[in-house]
């Protein structure tokens, strides 16, 4: 698996399990909610910065996201 779907089914699942909406994270995060959603289906990369805010507005740490993340790639090689 690409890291772009990797991410984009990492921070569905996270979002899922915290019982946000993208419209909540967006606003927790100080992104547009489209960003959210492009982020969601692969179509944009985010930057460290929205990673910070990300994370941040998920409650877990930007460490913990990458972690999720390298193993959902792992998984899949």
């Amino acid at each position: 698996m690409n890291i772009e779907k990797a991410f984009a089914i990492t921070l569905k699942e996270i979002r899922n399990q915290k019982k946000l909406s993208q419209e909540s994270l967006a606003f927790a995060s100080n992104l547009d909610r489209t960003y959210i959603s492009l982020l969601e289906r692969g179509k944009r990369q985010p930057t460290l910065t929205s990673l910070f805010f990300i994370s941040k507005a998920l409650n877990i740490s930007l460490v913990e996201l990458m972690t999720i993340l390298e193993v959902k790639i792992n998984e899949n090689k």
